[in-house]
């Protein structure tokens, strides 16, 4: 009977850890399918910012860009400038609505655009961790753009 009930028991723990390792996968497999969205997004709006300013001489570089719900926050640099730019989902298409540098890392700034304060604190976190990955140079160029320019949908130069 002892034997039995170890092998019961072996038998068990086995079943769970199965469902263990299946979860993980499929938690796995989540992840990477909200990843890969997150980053075709990110592609989307970086060609959208590129087929604005990108030229062959002075290439345009986007990141990395914070998505949230209709808004995006992306970092660019262009030659020795750079900046950020907020673009909002319109009609399945990105646009870019504000230029600026580190005031678009501002809450009410953000509010300002239309979105809620709940959300601009979520972009905002979000950018500020992925830029805290770049060199320093290149949070610098961000910075530098100056103050906020209203785009909304016209393209202001860099």
């Amino acid at each position: 009977m002892t034997q039995n009930r170890t092998t019961l028991e072996s038998e068990m723990i086995l079943a769970l850890m199965a469902r263990a390792v299946g979860a993980m996968v499929l938690a796995f497999i989540m992840i990477g399918g909200v990843a890969t969205a997150a980053s075709i997004e990110a592609e989307e709006v970086a060609q959208s910012m590129r087929a604005i300013w990108d030229r062959p001489e002075a290439p345009l570089v986007v990141g990395p860009v914070a998505i949230e719900g209709n808004y995006a926050l992306a970092g660019w640099t262009q030659q020795a400038r750079g900046g950020r730019a907020l673009l909002m989902l319109r009609d399945g298409k990105w646009e870019v609505h504000v230029c600026g540098g580190d005031g678009l890392k501002d809450i009410e700034a953000l509010k300002m655009a239309g979105m809620s304060e709940s959300a601009a604190r979520r972009l905002i976190e979000a950018a500020s961790m992925a830029e805290a990955k770049l060199p320093k140079e290149t949070r610098e160029k961000f910075a530098s753009f100056g103050q906020n320019v209203l785009v909304n949908g016209e393209h202001a130069p860099h």
